[in-house]
């Protein structure tokens, strides 16, 4: 198995520099309705996906798709980024300890902290899935990024998740004085699953004496409670899958209603008073128009908010920044957000 990972991160990297014309050759060209067309480098990749075995989460049992999706964002992370420091850490928590890593990237950067919710739909997902996206990150927001490691179903559906979150960002906040960061400087940010508990601990901490200065959100689930009208063009061969989200729908909700705005941000009565919001989605993904549409109900509530369609991508690209250059463009420019929206350099 290590000989054919190492085999497949060198078919992955040649793939990540041939020409687009070669590229295109292996995964062919793909337009969507708006017209978007998926970039060559990430039509090749979904090519050799689709030729891996064992690819369909769905059809897994959780702790065998846990392994799948480490092993994939090995495949395509690249090589993880040097950092200052970096440290695992234990959060109380009211059911015992929720854990945690701690990446400082330089000197400067613990002045400012982010922290940040990995996806995999509630369900996969890791402090190693989301090591490499994290530490790029760190390094080119320059700034101090905290991953957790919340509870995940079926073992622990909803409201495990979002109740860490928010548990995780108040640790955060306490942990000020002890790490040197300012408190009023504090963002969250997670992809997918991860977005979505980045957005429901803004709403839960609206009120709150200290909020998120900022709400980074990567392809983000929104809205649980319907298929919005992407899901019928990017049902299947473009990542995540129509099956792939009904399967972590299943075990993440459990007996909860999926119209519950903690589960459905989207479907908050209001979401005036939340924190300035940068928000990224993929033109190929099931995704995308829930992501637009929190977007554009966060500027309606009088929000400022970033909306950014990367039209060639798909799901996931966060973890894709050690191939090509299409998914490291992408994070670059929301890590100029990030450094915005934190007042690096100010």
């Amino acid at each position: 198995m290590a000989l054919m990972d190492e085999i497949a991160k060198g078919v992955v990297s040649v793939l990540g520099r041939a020409p687009k014309r070669l590229q295109q050759g292996i995964g062919g060209r793909h337009v969507n309705a708006d017209g978007d067309v998926l970039e060559p480098e990430v039509a090749a990749a979904l090519r050799l996906l689709a030729l891996m075995p064992d690819a369909d989460f769905s059809e897994m049992e959780p702790a065998e798709g846990r392994v799948q999706i480490d092993q994939e964002a090995a495949l395509f992370g690249g090589t993880p980024l040097p950092m200052l420091d970096v440290r695992d850490v234990a959060i109380p928590a009211p059911h015992g300890v929720l854990n945690a890593r701690l990446f400082v990237p330089s000197q400067a950067a613990r002045q400012r902290l982010m922290v940040y919710f990995h996806g995999g739909g509630w369900v996969l997902g890791s402090l190693a899935s989301h090591e490499t996206p994290c530490r790029f990150l760190a390094t080119y927001a320059d700034v101090s990024v905290l991953a957790i490691d919340y509870r995940l179903a079926p073992e622990h559906p909803f409201p495990a998740a979002p109740d860490d979150a928010r548990t995780a960002f108040e640790f955060a906040v306490a942990q000020a004085p002890a790490w040197g960061h300012d408190p009023a400087r504090i963002a969250v940010c997670g992809d997918s699953a991860g977005g979505n508990l980045a957005a429901v601990v803004c709403l839960d901490l609206r009120e709150a004496a200290v909020r998120p200065a900022l709400q980074v959100l990567f392809f983000p689930v929104t809205d649980l409670s319907t298929k919005h009208p992407c899901y019928a063009e990017f049902a299947d061969g473009y990542f995540l899958t129509e099956k792939q989200m009904d399967w972590y729908k299943a075990h993440y909700v459990g007996e909860a209603e999926d119209t519950d705005p903690r589960i459905s941000p989207l479907l908050a009565p209001s979401l005036e008073g939340l924190p300035p919001a940068y928000v990224a989605v993929a033109g190929f993904d099931v995704l995308r128009d829930e992501g637009e549409a929190y977007a554009h109900r966060l500027a309606e509530a009088g929000v400022q908010v970033a909306l950014r369609r990367h039209g060639g991508l798909i799901h996931a690209f966060v973890n894709s920044t050690g191939v090509g250059h299409a998914s490291k463009e992408a994070v670059l420019e929301a890590c100029g957000a990030i450094r915005l929206g934190l007042g690096v350099g100010g």
